[in-house]
Protein backbone atom coordinates (compact mmCIF):
# COMPACT_ATOMS: atom_id res chain seq x y z
CA UNK A 1 0.00 0.00 0.00
CA UNK A 2 1.31 3.40 -1.43
CA UNK A 3 0.59 6.60 0.68
CA UNK A 4 -0.35 9.57 -0.02
CA UNK A 5 3.03 10.89 1.13
CA UNK A 6 4.80 8.62 -0.96
CA UNK A 7 3.01 9.18 -4.00
CA UNK A 8 3.93 12.97 -3.76
CA UNK A 9 7.98 12.11 -3.04
CA UNK A 10 7.44 10.05 -6.23
CA UNK A 11 5.56 12.73 -8.62
CA UNK A 12 8.20 15.24 -7.08
CA UNK A 13 10.89 12.64 -8.34
CA UNK A 14 9.84 12.29 -11.78
CA UNK A 15 9.51 15.96 -12.54
CA UNK A 16 12.92 17.36 -12.27
CA UNK A 17 12.20 20.72 -12.91
CA UNK A 18 10.48 21.23 -9.71
CA UNK A 19 13.63 20.04 -7.64
CA UNK A 20 15.19 22.09 -5.25
CA UNK A 21 18.65 21.55 -6.86
CA UNK A 22 18.15 24.78 -8.69
CA UNK A 23 17.34 26.51 -5.61
CA UNK A 24 21.19 25.65 -4.43
CA UNK A 25 24.67 27.87 -4.73
CA UNK A 26 25.92 27.32 -8.29
CA UNK A 27 29.31 26.13 -7.61
CA UNK A 28 27.32 23.37 -5.29
CA UNK A 29 25.11 22.46 -8.55
CA UNK A 30 27.98 22.70 -10.89
CA UNK A 31 30.14 20.32 -8.71
CA UNK A 32 27.23 17.98 -8.81
CA UNK A 33 26.42 18.09 -12.41
CA UNK A 34 30.29 17.55 -12.72
CA UNK A 35 30.43 14.54 -10.88
CA UNK A 36 27.29 13.00 -12.04
CA UNK A 37 28.67 13.35 -15.81
CA UNK A 38 31.89 11.69 -14.69
CA UNK A 39 29.97 8.78 -12.96
CA UNK A 40 27.74 8.55 -16.35
CA UNK A 41 31.38 8.97 -18.35
CA UNK A 42 33.23 5.87 -16.78
CA UNK A 43 30.41 3.46 -16.64
CA UNK A 44 29.95 4.11 -20.42
CA UNK A 45 33.48 3.72 -20.61
CA UNK A 46 33.62 0.81 -18.48
CA UNK A 47 30.60 -0.97 -20.39
CA UNK A 48 32.00 -0.31 -23.72
CA UNK A 49 35.94 -1.91 -22.66
CA UNK A 50 35.09 -4.41 -20.06
CA UNK A 51 33.00 -7.87 -20.77
CA UNK A 52 30.51 -9.32 -18.56
CA UNK A 53 29.90 -12.54 -18.23
CA UNK A 54 26.42 -14.65 -16.54
CA UNK A 55 28.20 -15.48 -13.07
CA UNK A 56 28.63 -11.77 -12.50
CA UNK A 57 25.13 -10.92 -13.68
CA UNK A 58 23.69 -13.36 -11.20
CA UNK A 59 26.37 -11.97 -7.75
CA UNK A 60 25.35 -8.14 -9.05
CA UNK A 61 21.06 -9.60 -8.63
CA UNK A 62 22.33 -11.58 -5.65
CA UNK A 63 23.66 -8.44 -3.64
CA UNK A 64 20.81 -6.49 -5.37
CA UNK A 65 18.21 -8.40 -3.88
CA UNK A 66 20.42 -8.69 -0.50
CA UNK A 67 20.24 -5.14 0.11
CA UNK A 68 16.44 -5.19 -0.94
CA UNK A 69 15.48 -7.70 1.80
CA UNK A 70 17.74 -5.73 4.34
CA UNK A 71 16.25 -2.62 2.89
CA UNK A 72 12.78 -3.96 3.82
CA UNK A 73 13.51 -5.14 7.18
CA UNK A 74 14.54 -1.99 8.55
CA UNK A 75 12.46 0.40 6.61
CA UNK A 76 10.80 1.80 9.18
CA UNK A 77 13.96 2.58 11.03
CA UNK A 78 15.70 4.07 8.47
CA UNK A 79 12.87 6.24 7.56
CA UNK A 80 13.20 7.33 11.25
CA UNK A 81 17.33 7.70 11.54
CA UNK A 82 16.79 9.66 8.59
CA UNK A 83 14.20 12.21 10.37
CA UNK A 84 16.58 12.53 12.76
CA UNK A 85 19.63 13.01 11.01
CA UNK A 86 21.92 16.15 11.52
CA UNK A 87 25.17 15.38 10.10
CA UNK A 88 26.03 13.18 6.92
CA UNK A 89 23.65 10.02 7.30
CA UNK A 90 24.82 7.24 7.25
CA UNK A 91 22.48 4.86 5.13
CA UNK A 92 24.80 1.31 5.35
CA UNK A 93 24.72 0.94 1.79
CA UNK A 94 28.42 0.34 2.02
CA UNK A 95 27.81 -3.79 3.16
CA UNK A 96 26.16 -4.16 -0.37
CA UNK A 97 28.40 -1.73 -2.39
CA UNK A 98 31.46 -2.77 -1.56
CA UNK A 99 31.06 -6.51 -2.26
CA UNK A 100 29.97 -5.46 -5.84
CA UNK A 101 33.50 -2.96 -6.24
CA UNK A 102 35.47 -6.18 -5.31
CA UNK A 103 33.30 -9.04 -7.01
CA UNK A 104 31.33 -7.17 -10.03
CA UNK A 105 33.16 -5.00 -13.51
CA UNK A 106 32.32 -1.42 -12.73
CA UNK A 107 29.71 -1.28 -14.89
CA UNK A 108 27.73 -3.87 -12.97
CA UNK A 109 28.58 -2.00 -9.41
CA UNK A 110 27.23 1.11 -10.75
CA UNK A 111 23.82 -0.86 -11.70
CA UNK A 112 23.98 -2.08 -8.37
CA UNK A 113 24.01 1.16 -6.77
CA UNK A 114 21.23 2.72 -8.76
CA UNK A 115 18.93 -0.38 -8.21
CA UNK A 116 19.65 0.13 -4.15
CA UNK A 117 19.08 3.67 -4.29
CA UNK A 118 15.79 3.85 -6.49
CA UNK A 119 14.80 1.09 -3.75
CA UNK A 120 15.98 3.53 -1.15
CA UNK A 121 14.39 6.28 -2.60
CA UNK A 122 10.67 5.13 -3.59
CA UNK A 123 10.66 2.95 -0.33
CA UNK A 124 11.97 4.20 2.74
CA UNK A 125 12.94 8.12 2.01
CA UNK A 126 9.41 8.64 0.74
CA UNK A 127 8.08 11.88 1.78
CA UNK A 128 10.62 13.03 3.96
CA UNK A 129 11.02 17.02 3.48
CA UNK A 130 14.73 16.45 3.90
CA UNK A 131 15.55 13.74 1.24
CA UNK A 132 15.32 15.32 -2.21
CA UNK A 133 15.80 13.58 -5.42
CA UNK A 134 18.41 15.87 -5.97
CA UNK A 135 20.16 14.45 -3.11
CA UNK A 136 19.51 10.32 -3.69
CA UNK A 137 20.86 10.74 -7.33
CA UNK A 138 23.94 12.74 -5.59
CA UNK A 139 24.16 10.08 -2.68
CA UNK A 140 23.96 7.24 -5.39
CA UNK A 141 26.84 9.08 -7.42
CA UNK A 142 29.23 9.56 -4.84
CA UNK A 143 28.72 5.80 -4.05
CA UNK A 144 29.04 4.53 -7.29
CA UNK A 145 32.42 6.75 -7.74
CA UNK A 146 33.33 5.61 -4.38
CA UNK A 147 32.73 1.74 -5.96
CA UNK A 148 35.00 2.64 -9.13
CA UNK A 149 38.10 3.87 -6.71
CA UNK A 150 38.15 0.75 -4.88
CA UNK A 151 37.86 -1.48 -8.00
CA UNK A 152 40.63 0.70 -9.31
CA UNK A 153 43.27 0.11 -6.50
CA UNK A 154 42.28 -3.41 -6.72
CA UNK A 155 43.36 -3.45 -10.59
CA UNK A 156 46.77 -1.55 -9.49
CA UNK A 157 47.09 -4.13 -6.67
CA UNK A 158 46.73 -6.70 -9.35
CA UNK A 159 45.29 -8.79 -6.46
CA UNK A 160 41.77 -10.06 -7.35
CA UNK A 161 41.53 -12.66 -4.25
CA UNK A 162 39.24 -11.93 -1.44
CA UNK A 163 42.14 -11.67 0.60
CA UNK A 164 42.08 -9.84 4.43
CA UNK A 165 44.47 -7.16 2.60
CA UNK A 166 42.71 -6.74 -0.34
CA UNK A 167 39.26 -6.05 1.26
CA UNK A 168 41.21 -3.93 3.35
CA UNK A 169 43.15 -1.90 0.90
CA UNK A 170 39.60 -1.22 -1.35
CA UNK A 171 37.55 -1.06 1.97
CA UNK A 172 40.00 2.05 2.49
CA UNK A 173 39.75 3.33 -1.09
CA UNK A 174 36.07 3.39 -1.12
CA UNK A 175 36.21 5.37 2.04
CA UNK A 176 38.15 8.00 1.32
CA UNK A 177 36.92 8.82 -1.76
CA UNK A 178 33.39 8.74 -0.45
CA UNK A 179 34.17 10.76 2.45
CA UNK A 180 36.31 13.49 0.27
CA UNK A 181 32.99 13.60 -2.85
CA UNK A 182 30.46 13.80 -0.03
CA UNK A 183 32.55 16.52 2.27
CA UNK A 184 33.32 18.47 -0.48
CA UNK A 185 28.93 18.43 -1.62
CA UNK A 186 27.95 19.87 1.72
CA UNK A 187 30.64 22.41 1.75
CA UNK A 188 29.64 23.70 -1.27
CA UNK A 189 26.23 23.61 -0.49
CA UNK A 190 26.28 25.77 2.70
CA UNK A 191 30.07 27.06 2.55
CA UNK A 192 29.32 30.31 5.31
CA UNK A 193 27.96 27.20 7.69
CA UNK A 194 30.48 24.45 6.91
CA UNK A 195 31.67 23.00 9.78
CA UNK A 196 33.92 19.80 9.75
CA UNK A 197 31.47 17.51 11.60
CA UNK A 198 28.74 19.17 8.71
CA UNK A 199 30.83 18.11 6.12
CA UNK A 200 32.71 14.78 6.49
CA UNK A 201 30.58 13.96 9.79
CA UNK A 202 31.71 12.79 13.93
CA UNK A 203 33.59 10.37 15.02
CA UNK A 204 30.55 8.63 15.47
CA UNK A 205 29.67 9.06 12.17
CA UNK A 206 33.23 7.87 10.47
CA UNK A 207 33.34 4.84 12.91
CA UNK A 208 30.05 3.77 11.84
CA UNK A 209 30.87 4.05 8.06
CA UNK A 210 33.95 2.20 9.18
CA UNK A 211 31.68 -0.52 10.31
CA UNK A 212 29.58 -1.05 7.46
CA UNK A 213 32.86 -1.71 5.22
CA UNK A 214 33.89 -4.33 7.87
CA UNK A 215 30.27 -5.87 7.05
CA UNK A 216 31.05 -5.46 3.29
CA UNK A 217 34.31 -7.48 3.35
CA UNK A 218 32.81 -10.12 5.16
CA UNK A 219 30.34 -10.26 2.94
CA UNK A 220 32.86 -10.15 -0.05
CA UNK A 221 34.89 -12.70 1.67
CA UNK A 222 31.64 -15.10 2.67
CA UNK A 223 30.28 -15.01 -1.05
CA UNK A 224 33.72 -16.20 -2.33
CA UNK A 225 34.16 -18.81 -0.13
CA UNK A 226 30.60 -19.97 1.28
CA UNK A 227 27.93 -17.82 -0.06
CA UNK A 228 25.30 -19.08 2.64
CA UNK A 229 27.03 -17.45 5.37
CA UNK A 230 25.58 -14.00 3.69
CA UNK A 231 22.42 -14.49 5.75
CA UNK A 232 24.45 -14.04 9.02
CA UNK A 233 25.01 -10.55 8.31
CA UNK A 234 21.31 -9.85 8.52
CA UNK A 235 20.85 -9.73 12.15
CA UNK A 236 23.99 -8.08 13.48
CA UNK A 237 23.15 -5.09 10.65
CA UNK A 238 19.60 -5.02 12.11
CA UNK A 239 21.11 -4.41 15.28
CA UNK A 240 23.90 -2.14 14.74
CA UNK A 241 20.91 -0.32 12.97
CA UNK A 242 18.64 -0.44 15.55
CA UNK A 243 21.42 0.45 17.98
CA UNK A 244 22.19 3.74 16.01
CA UNK A 245 18.49 4.70 15.87
CA UNK A 246 17.98 4.47 19.89
CA UNK A 247 21.51 6.55 20.36
CA UNK A 248 19.85 9.34 18.02
CA UNK A 249 17.10 9.18 20.01
CA UNK A 250 18.81 9.44 23.09
CA UNK A 251 20.92 12.36 21.76
CA UNK A 252 17.01 13.99 21.04
CA UNK A 253 15.93 13.67 24.23
CA UNK A 254 19.14 15.34 26.28
CA UNK A 255 19.94 17.79 23.52
CA UNK A 256 18.75 21.22 22.29
CA UNK A 257 18.11 20.75 18.60
CA UNK A 258 18.36 24.12 17.58
CA UNK A 259 21.98 24.47 19.25
CA UNK A 260 23.28 21.50 19.66
CA UNK A 261 24.18 21.98 23.71
CA UNK A 262 22.15 20.11 26.59
CA UNK A 263 18.90 21.04 26.99
CA UNK A 264 17.68 22.36 30.56
CA UNK A 265 16.69 19.03 31.63
CA UNK A 266 19.43 17.47 31.16
CA UNK A 267 22.11 20.15 32.38
CA UNK A 268 20.72 20.18 35.66
CA UNK A 269 20.89 16.59 36.01
CA UNK A 270 24.57 16.55 35.34
CA UNK A 271 25.10 20.21 37.76
CA UNK A 272 23.33 17.97 40.67
CA UNK A 273 25.47 14.97 39.99
CA UNK A 274 28.46 17.56 39.98
CA UNK A 275 27.74 19.11 43.21
CA UNK A 276 27.53 15.83 44.50
CA UNK A 277 30.85 15.32 43.64
CA UNK A 278 32.10 18.58 44.59
CA UNK A 279 30.86 17.69 48.39
CA UNK A 280 32.48 14.08 47.89
CA UNK A 281 35.66 15.08 47.23
CA UNK A 282 35.80 18.56 48.92
CA UNK A 283 36.14 20.53 45.35
CA UNK A 284 34.98 23.65 44.02
CA UNK A 285 33.22 24.65 40.26
CA UNK A 286 32.15 27.58 38.31
CA UNK A 287 28.82 28.53 37.50
CA UNK A 288 28.18 31.20 34.20
CA UNK A 289 24.72 32.52 32.75
CA UNK A 290 24.75 34.09 29.46
CA UNK A 291 22.22 35.88 28.25
CA UNK A 292 22.53 37.58 24.62
CA UNK A 293 22.46 41.62 25.14
CA UNK A 294 18.80 42.83 23.01
CA UNK A 295 18.26 39.28 21.19
CA UNK A 296 14.62 40.25 20.74
CA UNK A 297 15.71 43.38 18.11
CA UNK A 298 17.49 40.56 16.10
CA UNK A 299 14.39 38.73 15.88
CA UNK A 300 12.15 41.49 14.88
CA UNK A 301 14.34 43.13 12.31
CA UNK A 302 15.60 40.27 10.50
CA UNK A 303 13.26 37.35 11.50
CA UNK A 304 13.75 34.36 13.74
CA UNK A 305 15.41 32.20 11.15
CA UNK A 306 18.54 34.90 11.38
CA UNK A 307 17.81 34.45 15.32
CA UNK A 308 18.44 31.07 15.05
CA UNK A 309 21.67 31.81 13.40
CA UNK A 310 22.92 33.56 15.94
CA UNK A 311 21.66 31.29 18.73
CA UNK A 312 23.61 28.57 17.07
CA UNK A 313 26.93 30.78 16.58
CA UNK A 314 26.73 31.92 20.18
CA UNK A 315 26.67 27.35 20.80
CA UNK A 316 29.09 27.07 19.05
CA UNK A 317 31.50 29.76 20.39
CA UNK A 318 30.70 28.52 24.29
CA UNK A 319 31.19 24.88 22.82
CA UNK A 320 34.71 25.91 21.62
CA UNK A 321 35.70 27.84 24.69
CA UNK A 322 35.22 25.49 27.41
CA UNK A 323 36.44 21.74 28.12
CA UNK A 324 34.89 18.24 27.20
CA UNK A 325 34.37 17.59 30.71
CA UNK A 326 32.30 20.98 31.10
CA UNK A 327 28.47 21.20 30.77
CA UNK A 328 27.38 23.46 28.36
CA UNK A 329 23.68 24.13 27.97
CA UNK A 330 20.96 25.60 26.51
CA UNK A 331 18.69 27.39 29.57
CA UNK A 332 15.97 28.69 27.44
CA UNK A 333 15.81 31.84 24.59
CA UNK A 334 18.61 34.02 24.65
CA UNK A 335 19.94 32.22 27.83
CA UNK A 336 22.83 30.05 27.63
CA UNK A 337 24.45 28.00 30.81
CA UNK A 338 28.15 26.62 31.51
CA UNK A 339 29.32 24.52 34.33
CA UNK A 340 33.07 24.54 34.32
CA UNK A 341 34.26 21.70 36.42
CA UNK A 342 37.01 21.89 39.09
CA UNK A 343 37.58 25.65 38.52
CA UNK A 344 37.92 28.63 41.08
CA UNK A 345 36.06 32.37 40.72
CA UNK A 346 39.08 33.66 39.61
CA UNK A 347 39.13 31.03 36.60
CA UNK A 348 34.99 30.97 35.95
CA UNK A 349 35.60 34.91 35.58
CA UNK A 350 38.52 34.47 32.67
CA UNK A 351 36.21 31.79 30.98
CA UNK A 352 33.28 34.25 31.06
CA UNK A 353 35.27 37.35 29.62
CA UNK A 354 36.75 35.25 27.00
CA UNK A 355 33.42 33.95 25.77
CA UNK A 356 31.67 37.62 26.20
CA UNK A 357 34.77 38.84 24.10
CA UNK A 358 34.29 36.55 21.58
CA UNK A 359 30.44 37.16 20.88
CA UNK A 360 31.15 40.88 21.02
CA UNK A 361 33.87 39.78 17.60
CA UNK A 362 31.57 37.04 16.42
CA UNK A 363 30.55 37.88 12.59
CA UNK A 364 27.39 35.60 11.26
CA UNK A 365 25.67 35.56 7.76
CA UNK A 366 22.44 34.92 7.25
CA UNK A 367 19.05 35.55 5.44
CA UNK A 368 16.64 38.12 6.28
CA UNK A 369 12.64 36.97 6.33
CA UNK A 370 12.89 38.22 2.53
CA UNK A 371 15.82 36.08 1.43
CA UNK A 372 18.14 38.81 1.38
CA UNK A 373 21.76 38.01 2.95
CA UNK A 374 22.84 40.34 6.16
CA UNK A 375 25.62 40.30 8.24
CA UNK A 376 25.12 40.20 12.15
CA UNK A 377 28.05 41.64 13.94
CA UNK A 378 28.76 43.64 16.99
CA UNK A 379 26.29 41.65 19.40
CA UNK A 380 26.90 41.50 22.79
CA UNK A 381 26.15 39.61 25.89
CA UNK A 382 26.12 39.82 29.69
CA UNK A 383 27.52 37.66 32.04
CA UNK A 384 26.97 36.57 35.22
CA UNK A 385 29.19 34.02 37.56
CA UNK A 386 28.76 32.15 40.70
CA UNK A 387 30.66 29.55 42.49
CA UNK A 388 30.34 26.12 44.43
CA UNK A 389 30.46 26.07 47.61
CA UNK A 390 31.02 30.25 47.98
CA UNK A 391 27.72 30.79 46.37
CA UNK A 392 25.64 28.37 47.18
CA UNK A 393 25.48 24.73 48.54
CA UNK A 394 22.73 23.39 45.93
CA UNK A 395 22.75 24.20 42.51
CA UNK A 396 19.39 25.68 42.61
CA UNK A 397 21.68 28.33 44.92
CA UNK A 398 24.48 28.50 42.46
CA UNK A 399 22.29 29.58 39.90
CA UNK A 400 20.33 32.20 41.49
CA UNK A 401 23.43 34.08 42.25
CA UNK A 402 24.57 33.79 38.83
CA UNK A 403 21.47 35.23 38.17
CA UNK A 404 21.51 37.73 40.03
CA UNK A 405 24.70 38.70 38.66
CA UNK A 406 23.28 38.74 35.07
CA UNK A 407 20.82 41.29 36.07
CA UNK A 408 23.49 43.23 37.72
CA UNK A 409 25.57 43.34 34.40
CA UNK A 410 22.26 44.12 32.62
CA UNK A 411 21.38 46.86 34.62
CA UNK A 412 24.49 48.33 35.10
CA UNK A 413 25.65 49.13 30.67
CA UNK A 414 25.19 45.47 29.73
CA UNK A 415 27.90 43.61 27.73
CA UNK A 416 29.89 43.18 31.33
CA UNK A 417 30.91 40.16 33.40
CA UNK A 418 29.54 40.50 36.62
CA UNK A 419 30.65 37.64 39.50
CA UNK A 420 28.42 37.30 42.99
CA UNK A 421 31.54 39.13 45.05
CA UNK A 422 31.10 42.51 42.51
CA UNK A 423 27.43 42.62 43.79
CA UNK A 424 28.34 45.13 46.25
CA UNK A 425 30.79 47.24 44.49
CA UNK A 426 28.15 47.25 41.56
CA UNK A 427 25.89 48.47 43.64
CA UNK A 428 27.86 51.18 45.26
CA UNK A 429 28.87 52.36 42.10
CA UNK A 430 25.35 52.32 40.54
CA UNK A 431 24.24 53.85 44.50
CA UNK A 432 21.57 51.63 44.74
CA UNK A 433 20.95 48.78 47.75
CA UNK A 434 22.10 45.18 46.92
CA UNK A 435 19.24 44.00 46.93
CA UNK A 436 17.68 46.15 44.49
CA UNK A 437 20.69 45.40 42.26
CA UNK A 438 20.41 41.83 42.31
CA UNK A 439 16.58 41.98 42.18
Amino acid sequence: MITSEERAGHRSALTVMTWELWKRPLHWIVYTCSTIIAMLAFTGVFAASIAVDSSQVITCALLAGLAIAQSEATRRIEHQRRRLSITPHVNMTSVWVLPGAFLLPPQLAALLVAVIYLHLGFRSWSGIRHVNPHRTVANATTMTLSSFAAWAVLQLAGDGSASVTSICVAAFAFFVVNTVLTGIGLYLAAPDKASAPACIGTWDDNILELSTLCLGGLVTAALTHQPALVLLVFLPLYVLQRSVLIKQLEELATTDQKTQLLNATTWQQGAVREVARAERENGQFGALMIDLDHFKSINDTYGHLAGDDVLKGVAALVKSETRTQDLAGRFGGEEFVVLLTSSSKQESVAVAERIRQRISEMVIKTQDNEGNAVVIEQRTASVGVATFPLDGRTIDEVMASADASVYAAKRNGRNRVVSSPDLASVAEVAGMPLEAVAA
